[in-house]
Formats: C-alpha cells, structure tokens, sequence
C-alpha cells in the first residue's frame, strides 16, 4: 500500500482540519525534507564512475519503498549487488518475488546511467550461487564489472530523474493508441510477455480486481500492520527514515496533533484513519482507464530480475510520453488470503499453467507527482 497525500486528505475527512488550517497560519509547515528528495539531483561531484551510476540506480522503484539494496565497492571496477535481509516484506511478498523484482528496475537504472557515462555492464547473476526457491540468502544477487563501450547512450536515461509512480485517480480519458502502440513496441525483452487493454470491459474487470486485492490487504490485519509498521508521518520521522510509505503537510501535521493519525488508528478498524486508507486505494482503483501486466514462462530468480528491468523501461518511456503508471501488485502476492482472488486474475488475463504474472500496473493520464524520498547512496554501501 502507498498513499498520496492529495487524494488521502480528499477522501479522509478533510474539513476536520481546514479551519485549524487557517487560523493556525501553517498551510507551509511540515514539508517534505530536503534531504529526503536530494537524491533525485543525481551524483553531483561523484569521482567513482561506479558511484555516479548507482546514484540514479537508486531512484528505481521497489515494493513499499523499501530501497532494500546493499552494494559492495570493495574491489575495484565492480559492484556486487546484494538483498538487504532487513528489508524484506514477509507478509504480503513472503518469497520475496517483488524484492528481486525491485533489484531488477535497480539494475536496469544502473545499466543506462553507466552507459551514459560511456561504460556498458557486464552482470553476471548470483556469481556464488542462487539460494534455495522461495528464499533469499547472504550471497550477492548479481556482479557487475564497468567496461569502457562507445555506444550511444540510451535516451531512457534522460527519463530517470522524471519517472514516478503515480499513486493518483487518473482522469477518465482513455489511454491514447499511440501511446499504447509506443509501449508495446517498446519492450524488447526475450524474458518478459506485455500485454497492454484498453477495453472497456476488460479494464472494468481488472479494476474490480484490483479493489478486491485492496480490501483483502487492508482488512487482513497482519498484512495491514506491515504497511502501517512502515508508515513515516510528518516531515521529522521522513527526515529520519526516507523510505517506506510517507505522510505530510500541514494536514497530517494537524491529524498527528490531533491524535487522529497514529499507527494505532490506522489499524483500528472504524477510526478515521482506517476507513480513509481504504476510502483512498478503493478511489484510485476505480480511477483507471487502463491496465498493462507482465507475464514470465517461469518463476525463477532470474526471470523475476528481467521482470523488474522490463517494468522499469515501460515506466521510464510511459513517463516520456507524458503517461501516468503505478504498480498494483496487491493480486499477485503469495499469501493465503489472496489465493482464490489470484486465481480468478490469472483466469481473467488468460495466464497458462506454469506461467507468472509478476507485474500488474495502471496506465492513464494525472498530474505530475512529487517523488518519493530515498535514502543517501552511503546508506546502502556495505563496509
């Protein structure tokens, strides 16, 4: 689960608050850090070449905006790229299938930001071996050697510090065909089947999907508790923590004096903050003219990296053609309680015994978004 905080205040109440707003005078405070966002600049005077590229590889978009990379510089022109164990999301990715998704758009970043610096990569997967299926182990995921290329850099690139994921109601105009066609022709991985509906019934279906997932995630308590265990609430604790999901601004600000936004709350069921989380997911679920997914004829390690590095350039040319997109993985997560809904989805999009639908994503039109906050490249270097 992610918020925004625009359509959350729409849909949780936002009266409660607006007078005290006003009088107060705070309509500025609490904003969000600068330290928080200063990634999104890009390397600055970053001497290593390694460093520079891995200074945008961090801005790759990941499940609950863990960022649960660790990097290892150590030896000289390589980078060994490694699971952050901390960082894992038991409940709701119990075989952490979307944290490797998430090291797959990390490495396709650092794979366009090396060669736009005139290095192409040579990425050897799970150098010491893979761990056991369904786990994640102290063994690096992938190494990769920089080496000097004189080839064009990809313009992708350009894109990088753009990109978001745009966890918005988008507006009912209908994705354009153009852009569809640019999307679909666009994806050239031999790893990765896209699929792109813009028809009315089908996206309908999904959309009653996606609200089903969200229910099931949000009113099963453990799976609740774990994004609420990752909520960050105001400027100070983003300040603290730039990761996970955050809140701020004046309104949040006022609900957090107001005792009406703790974690408490938001995993009690009839407060406020409980019914406007699910208010809000159920608001931009419905707000979709169109959906894409991922399909791999396996479920291996390997092909879960591939998935990630294939959603991650349909997201960079998405943002190129002016596109809004947003994961929604809700259905496609490993746990109990999701297995009849999942099942229906695979159905639904016509997914073959032994096949995996490892992403599932909204595409449309919205305003653009402020991007989320990251952690500095030295929090994810290992010593």
């Amino acid at each position: 689960m992610a918020v925004s905080r625009r359509g959350f205040i729409k849909v949780i109440g936002g009266g409660v608050v607006s007078a005290a707003l006003v009088g107060g005078g705070l309509q500025g405070c609490d904003r969000m850090p600068a330290s928080a966002v200063a990634p999104w600049q890009g390397p600055g005077a970053e001497q290593d070449a390694r460093r520079r590229a891995l200074s945008w590889a961090l801005l790759a978009p990941n499940p609950h905006n863990m960022q649960p990379w660790l990097v290892d510089l150590r030896r000289e022109g390589e980078i060994l790229l490694y699971v952050d164990r901390t960082r894992l999301l038991p409940e709701t990715d119990p075989f952490a299938r979307q944290i490797v998704i998430g090291h797959g758009t990390f490495l396709e970043l650092l794979v366009l930001a090396a060669g736009a610096e005139g290095y192409r990569c040579a990425i050897e997967y799970f150098p010491q071996g893979q761990p056991k299926e369904g786990e994640v182990d102290g063994r690096p995921l992938a190494r990769i050697r920089l080496q000097r290329d004189t080839a064009a850099t990809d313009p992708l690139f350009a894109q990088i510090p753009h990109r978001r994921s745009t966890k918005e109601p988008y507006r009912a105009d209908p994705l354009q065909p153009e852009h569809a066609r640019a999307l679909q022709t666009s994806h050239p991985s031999p790893v990765t089947q896209l699929t792109i509906t813009t028809d009315t019934a089908m996206a309908a279906s999904l959309r009653g999907i996606t609200e089903r997932a969200m229910l099931i995630e949000l009113q099963t308590p453990r799976t609740l508790k774990e994004s609420i265990d990752r909520l960050r609430i105001g400027a100070d604790a983003i300040a603290a923590k730039p990761d996970g999901i955050e809140l701020h601004g004046p309104f949040f600000w006022w609900l957090s004096k107001l005792g009406l936004m703790t974690p408490e709350k938001a995993t009690t069921p009839g407060t406020m903050a409980w019914q406007g989380g699910i208010d809000y997911a159920l608001g931009w679920a419905r707000a979709t003219p169109a959906f894409g997914w991922l399909i791999t004829a396996a479920n291996d390690r390997i092909s879960q990296i591939e998935a990630g590095r294939a959603y991650v350039r349909l997201n960079l040319k998405a943002t190129e053609l002016g596109v809004a997109m947003h994961p929604v993985s809700q259905v496609l997560q490993e746990y109990p309680e999701m297995a009849g809904l999942q099942r229906e989805f695979l159905g639904m999009v016509g997914a073959v015994p032994g096949q995996t639908v490892q992403m599932l994503f909204r595409l449309g039109y919205s305003e653009t978004v402020q991007p989320s906050p990251r952690r500095p490249l030295d929090a994810l270097l290992m010593s």
